[in-house]
């Protein structure tokens, strides 16, 4: 027996929807519709354009049923933090704002003036980064908008809300606003009544595999889709269905899910909350199955993407595949920066800042675009090599191999800088593990599929196609040499 699935994978810079015909031995994975996600700057402030993306979904959606007109289900899965807030007749209060807006990195210090830091981390268990979703809301306090406001609809829960009309929290993702208890996997009550925010605001929990509800009548029309057409819950963060699509046997493995940001760490049974654990940055991000994805979130190929942006707005050539094989022929640790400084998280020239960072630091400045990418990599494999280390130190799971997964399983150079940085074996592959995992869940939800997280990744063992770097000989010396030159 086999079925259909369309996962709805929402990007940081695009949108697409997967088709997948999934049976006890078979998973095949196809793209059907891609559209752009592009943040629009109005008024002073960066959104996304969620009415654009749910157009995106529709569009995916006809052209997921084209030709039979037929789907078993339907999973969304997208970023974390951002979100929609609702009035009371279920009406959207404006666009989302952008996790990378200024405006949430001020309402830092008023938080924490309520919740010290270490007790925030205590509960949540959450890697301090200053767009999440709590000081977003805290920004807003005093505003008509957040006065109007009945729900919070983190992005995939507003978009299974505009197709179905039901309304929830699916775990995965409510667990990265930093008003989840990372232990009791429920809301914090206590947190949100101390920071002054309406209970109401947030909508029940929901769990990976619980079905929400159905295609609206409205919605089936649209996409000329045969009702009825369940849509059901998955690991709506999308690290979350990643995790789930990282082809692993046993637990000793570490993933990279390497896309615009890289989510490097561990799965583990039980959050790590102590205070070692804060400083180092590590954040305990709910999975699927009752998992943990002990992680830190990393830069990742927003590195890059901005400064092939940068030059391409200048008029510059930016043609990837040539410039990551003349990098290949850059010298290593010609100059490394810290993928996570402050000053990269922003859109701007990425190329100038970089090679300000560099400066600031004593080291030459890429002169050249290959100089520039080689840096980019070489320093996000250096980070994947710490923050690898660091997990392992921290959470007690030994590791034997890196899954990196997503994007940059395609970036070779990459995949074998993070093996020679790591000193293991790298299993690249697949790129669409997010799609794969958002399928998967459904598929055991509507009884295709057997088994826990275990038998799940052994049908993608043998359906996926992988790519497997091998450590260099001799390199480790040289990494190790490397990582103390990072700031």
């Amino acid at each position: 027996m086999s079925a259909r699935f369309a996962a709805v994978d929402l990007g940081a810079s695009s949108g697409r929807v997967m088709v997948a015909e999934v049976g006890p031995d078979r998973l095949d994975l196809r793209e059907v519709h891609r559209f752009p996600n592009r943040p629009v700057r109005a008024a002073g402030a960066l959104h996304w354009d969620v009415l654009g993306l749910y157009a995106g979904v529709l569009d995916g959606l006809r052209a997921a049923g084209r030709d039979t007109g037929r789907l078993d289900g339907i999973g969304i899965d997208s970023w974390a933090v951002d979100h929609g807030l609702l009035d009371a007749d279920g009406t959207l209060l404006g666009n989302p704002v952008h996790y990378r807006d200024a405006r949430h990195a001020t309402a830092v210090p008023g938080v924490h003036a309520v919740v010290p830091a270490d007790e925030l981390y205590r509960v949540t268990g959450l890697q301090h980064l200053p767009f999440t979703t709590v000081f977003q809301l805290a920004a807003r306090r005093g505003t008509a908008q957040l006065e109007a406001a009945r729900r919070l609809l983190l992005v995939p829960d507003l978009m299974a809300h505009w197709l179905t009309g039901t309304v929830g929290a699916e775990v995965t993702n409510a667990s990265t606003t930093g008003l989840l208890d990372a232990t009791t996997r429920r809301w914090s009550w206590e947190l949100v009544d101390r920071l002054g925010l309406p209970r109401g605001l947030f909508p029940p929990l929901r769990h990976p595999g619980e079905r929400l509800g159905e295609l609206r009548g409205d919605v089936l029309e649209e996409t000329g889709l045969l009702g009825p057409v369940p849509v059901t819950a998955v690991g709506s963060h999308d690290t979350a269905s990643a995790v789930v699509g990282v082809p692993a046997v046993g637990h000793r493995f570490a993933y990279v899910s390497c896309g615009t940001w890289s989510l490097v760490g561990v799965e583990l049974e039980r959050p790590v909350l102590t205070d070692e654990s804060r400083a180092a940055g590590f954040t305990n991000e709910l999975g699927v199955d009752g998992t943990v994805r002990y992680l830190r979130n990393v830069m990742g190929l927003w590195l890059l993407q901005e400064s092939l942006r940068t030059w391409g707005a200048g008029g510059r050539t930016a043609d990837l595949p040539a410039l990551l094989a003349e990098a290949a022929r850059v010298p290593a640790f010609t100059a490394v920066v810290d993928p996570d400084d402050a000053r990269f998280l922003p859109p701007g020239d990425m190329p100038a800042r970089i090679a300000a960072a560099c400066a600031d630091t004593g080291q030459v400045p890429p002169r050249s675009q290959a100089e520039t990418v080689r840096c980019i990599l070489d320093s996000l494999a250096l980070a994947y090599r710490r923050t690898i280390r660091r997990a392992v130190e921290l959470s007690g799971r030994d590791v034997e191999v890196v899954h990196l997964v997503g994007g940059g399983a395609r970036n070779t150079l990459l995949c074998q800088l993070t093996a020679d940085a790591c000193g293991l074996p790298v299993v690249a592959g697949p790129v669409e593990a997010a799609a794969l995992g958002n399928v998967l869940v459904q598929a055991r939800a509507g009884a295709v599929l057997p088994g826990g997280l275990s038998e799940l990744r052994t049908l993608l063992v043998s359906t996926q196609e992988t790519v497997t770097y091998r450590p260099s000989a001799g390199a480790q010396p040289a990494w190790a040499a490397a990582e103390e030159r990072v700031p």
